[in-house]
């Protein structure tokens, strides 16, 4: 797997790189938004990890070209402590995941292990595929539709979504989703799946504000509900 790193400072280029290499992983090197996105477009990376503020072009900006034409996974870097607004406004511009500086190598590494993990193609199960007329998901061709019109999700809403799917009617824990969206490396970030499914609501119910797919057990966890009766 190939794996684009765009930070502007240099130290911590080589550092990831070096990390990366160690992992077995192929590295590419960009040193401000621009540059990452010429080798983004001529390299076609399994991920991206971007700092967010860049010379040239910020990492959001970048995020956001990135998803115009394509789902990879991307990794932002903030040099400052992530709140939930970071968070939001992160998953605006289509990014998958925040770490903060200064980078522990080993967390690091881990964390891009679990977010490749998230982007690979699920097994086909029983539930692999959903139909209600206005909500359609196959989870096989990572295609989510509503109304007919393709929805586009990043690997971590569409992890969320299936993992919930794949449980439908039975309320899935907070850190149950933790383990099995982010991994045991998240399993203490207990505000993730609350931004990620106002997210993911944002995207696939009719009324985000009263959600009838993806609901609220009160200090729980959530349920998807079917609307198909099947």
């Amino acid at each position: 797997m190939r794996i684009l790193i765009v930070d502007d400072e240099q130290a911590i280029r080589d550092a990831l790189g070096r990390k990366l290499k160690r992992e077995g992983y192929d590295v590419s090197l960009a040193a401000n938004g621009l540059e990452g996105l010429r080798l983004f477009h001529g390299e076609h990376p399994d991920l991206v990890i971007l700092d967010i503020v860049m010379p040239e072009m910020d990492g959001l900006t970048v995020c956001r070209r990135i998803r115009e034409v394509s789902e990879t996974p991307v990794l932002m870097l903030s040099a400052q402590a992530v709140t939930e607004e970071d968070i939001i406004d992160g998953l605006n511009a289509g990014a998958d995941e925040y770490l903060v500086k200064p980078i522990r190598l080993n967390e690091f590494a881990a964390r891009v292990r679990a977010l490749l993990r998230r982007s690979n193609v699920p097994t086909p199960q029983d539930d692999s595929t959903y139909n209600d007329g206005y909500l359609s998901i196959d989870v096989v061709g990572r295609h989510v539709r509503v109304s007919g019109q393709r929805v586009h999700l990043t690997p971590t809403e569409f992890k969320l979504l299936t993992v919930l799917l794949e449980n439908a009617g039975r309320v899935v824990p907070q850190r149950e989703l933790l383990e099995q969206v982010w991994g045991r490396e998240y399993i203490d970030d207990v505000y993730y799946p609350r931004v990620y499914v106002s997210q993911l609501r944002r995207k696939v119910e009719p009324d985000p504000a009263n959600p009838i797919y993806i609901l609220t057990e009160h200090r729980v966890g959530y349920r998807f509900e079917r609307q198909d009766k099947s």
